[in-house]
């Protein structure tokens, strides 16, 4: 039997790499929820107040920690 390579992933298992990956898992989390009519808080909004120093303490290194949490949160409510 071959794979089904049109299965949709784990949208709680994709990566956060980056800005576009962080919105493609909330995009995705947020069709779940909505497909199974559950509704969660809002996702943290994306910082745009980044000096783009690399500082100890950024605000990306926040905002991908609260993202975590959301995505732990929509995770326990999927269930």
């Amino acid at each position: 039997m071959m794979p089904d390579t049109n299965a949709c992933p784990d949208p709680f298992s994709l990566p956060m790499n980056n800005l576009a990956d962080a919105q493609a898992l909330v995009r995705a989390i947020e069709a779940l929820l909505s497909q199974r009519g559950l509704r969660l808080r809002p996702p943290p909004p994306v910082p745009d107040t980044c000096c783009g120093r690399g500082c100890n303490g950024c605000i990306w290194q926040g905002y991908y920690a609260a993202l975590t949490y959301w995505r732990d949160q929509a995770r326990q409510l999927a269930r």
